[in-house]
């Protein structure tokens, strides 16, 4: 059985007027299943190359409470009690902040965990 599912890519966006930005993580969500699934990779060094101005100790804290509201973790407020797709939608929503995502991307597959897995080492 194929499975639609949505995902979305998770950035470091250290100065919005730029527009640069380097991957974090990513976020997968499949409605049907009520599947959420969101994986990290901070960089430190990559990150300081990059912005040597960059706190990771608070960028870090600000992607374990998306990671916290993706996973429906109680302790992360509201949000994180909402449907697993409300959650996904929350978190990809168009924002003006450090943190940002990709425009989600639909595909179809009947493994979802392996799917989540190849475009994770291939965006990440």
């Amino acid at each position: 059985m194929e499975f639609l599912y949505e995902y979305a890519v998770i950035r470091f966006v250290p100065d919005i007027e730029r527009q640069e930005f380097i991957n974090v993580g990513l976020i997968m969500m499949c409605k049907r299943r009520r599947w959420v699934r969101i994986s990290l990779r901070l960089d430190n060094n990559r990150i300081i190359l990059f912005d040597p101005q960059a706190n990771i100790d608070c960028l870090s804290t600000q992607l374990k409470a998306i990671e916290g509201i993706a996973l429906g973790d109680k302790l992360f407020g509201p949000i994180a009690l909402l449907e697993p797709e409300e959650r996904f939608r929350w978190i990809t929503a168009v924002k003006s902040a450090c943190i940002q995502t990709s425009r989600p991307h639909p595909g179809l597959t009947d493994d979802l965990d392996r799917t989540f897995e190849r475009l994770f080492d291939r965006l990440v």
